[in-house]
């Protein structure tokens, strides 16, 4: 099973998602600080980090940058802020998902599972469900390549959650096709994880944001109120 590293000061919640995660039989690494982790990093590498944000010696946002410049292992956040800068700015960084707390350990088992079903393989090798989703995706100045998990706008990179690319490959893969959100959440999340409405939507916001800081013109998401979403022909 794969190996999960905990970064949180809180020693109440390393003990009980430890023990949460066990369960399902991860192996768990836990520390209390961002420098202490990046250092146990180099010799044990997890398969995914769950991080708290605030934290001694480092936080989490300076753990991600620097894990960024040598890694692309799958990165969950976990924050009690409300500051929705926080949040993009962690996305942009290359975080994968946010947990806000408190939060269910149900929750956030699920999102493990599914953040770690959707990274491709150390090995390289694509699952063969993934086979045809696997092919570069480009739909104008769009360009997605699933296997490599890129995506560019205008030759750009825009970097996207896991979440965020497959909404996004899901409404671009057939333009002016109008796309509901239960159909988005089929799109991204598991049958086992459990989102409302709420959560499509904010996914939504945050692409539109990202793809204007790309370029202010972009207006290639349309909502279309009641029914849902769908990328421009």
């Amino acid at each position: 099973m794969p190996t999960i590293a905990l970064v949180d000061d809180d020693r109440n919640i390393l003990t009980s998602v430890s023990i949460a995660l066990e369960a399902e039989g991860y192996r768990i690494m836990t520390y209390t600080d961002g420098a202490s982790a990046l250092e146990g990093f180099k010799t044990s590498p997890p398969d995914l980090a769950i991080l708290d944000i605030k934290m001694p010696r480092m936080d989490g946002m300076e753990l991600l940058r620097r894990l960024r410049q040598k890694t692309d292992m799958p990165v969950i956040f976990l924050t009690s802020k409300d500051e929705e800068i926080d949040e993009l700015f962690g996305l942009k960084m290359g975080a994968d998902d946010f947990i806000r707390k408190p939060f269910s350990q149900r929750l956030l088992v699920e999102r493990v599972k599914a953040v770690l079903r959707r990274v491709t393989p150390k090995d390289g090798v694509t699952p063969p469900r993934e086979t045809d989703a696997a092919k570069v995706l480009e739909r104008g100045l769009l360009r997605m390549d699933p296997e490599r998990h890129t995506c560019t706008w205008r030759g750009e990179p825009v970097t996207l959650t896991v979440t965020e690319f497959l909404i996004l490959q899901a409404l671009a893969q057939r333009p002016g096709v109008v796309k509901s959100r239960n159909a988005l959440m089929d799109a991204a999340y598991d049958d086992q994880v459990y989102v409302d409405d709420r959560t499509i939507d904010s996914h939504i916001k945050r692409l539109r944001k990202k793809f204007k800081s790309a370029d202010d013109n972009f207006d290639m998401i349309e909502t279309l109120y009641g029914v849902g979403y769908r990328f421009k022909e």
